[in-house]
């Protein structure tokens, strides 16, 4: 088990925040560098392909701004390679998008991609980035992500959030085995195992205690936490409900 569990803090919701009237407050790189201060390892950006949120010029004063690394979310197209492979940021993470979802639905469809997408971050791994691929907590996704050479998998928390959300608990409980053996599963075939999407201080504990699970990254819940506690106190109380499921 890793001792410590790192957080990264996703701040795409401060730039839709911001881009609601337009303008430059709030400012993502100012909520990424108080995330970095209040214990945050690392900052999590997604830029999409029609700039609902982070914009370009977000990810340049991130990369310029930060001390902590950055991991690049980003659909697998031609654009957003060419930007990764400008800016190089420590980690691009590949994620499923779709126009019309209001969030990231599910994760990236690798096992009918591999010969695709193993093209496609070859030249990411090239420039000094690590690849990071956001899958559903399944043996054929995980085995498929091995094969094409990602070095790490995030597994996608969503339906053990949702469950637990409606109370489903019985749900919850299965989703959370079934993370449970995907995290042993991936860390056996020599993956560094993330998991993300949909967690709140509620829900964070069994995913914490994960042995296996080296890396959580978290967003929506902290921005909207923030609006009531201060972005500091979200983060630091996210921070040590994770280091208590941990310890």
């Amino acid at each position: 088990m890793a001792e410590h569990l790192r957080l990264g803090v996703n701040i795409d919701h401060v730039a839709t925040v911001r881009n609601a009237r337009g303008g430059g407050v709030p400012d993502p790189v100012r909520a990424a560098k108080l995330a970095e201060a209040s214990g945050a390892d690392g900052i999590t950006a997604h830029l999409r392909e029609d700039r609902r949120h982070i914009s370009d010029a977000d990810i340049e004063n991130l990369m310029a701004a930060l001390t902590v690394p950055l991991n690049f979310e980003m659909a697998a197209t031609d654009e957003m390679q060419a930007i990764a492979l400008r800016h190089k940021p420590h980690a691009v993470c590949l994620v499923p998008e779709r126009r019309e979802e209001r969030t990231t639905e599910g994760g990236l469809e690798v096992a009918r991609e591999e010969n695709k997408l193993a093209h496609f971050i070859a030249p990411l791994a090239e420039a000094g980035c690590r690849v990071s691929i956001f899958i559903a907590a399944d043996c054929r996704q995980i085995e498929a992500a091995a094969r094409i050479g990602a070095q790490v998998v995030e597994l996608h928390t969503g339906a053990y959030c949702d469950a637990f959300a409606e109370g489903r608990m019985d749900d919850a409980a299965a989703e959370v085995a079934r993370l449970t053996d995907m995290a042993a599963f991936a860390h056996d075939l020599g993956l560094e195992v993330h998991a993300g999407h949909g967690l709140t201080y509620d829900t964070v504990p069994p995913i914490a205690a994960l042995p296996q699970v080296v890396e959580l990254n978290i967003g929506h819940f902290l921005i909207g936490e923030a609006i009531f506690l201060g972005l500091e106190p979200a983060i630091a109380r996210m921070r040590e409900i994770m280091d208590t499921a941990r310890g």
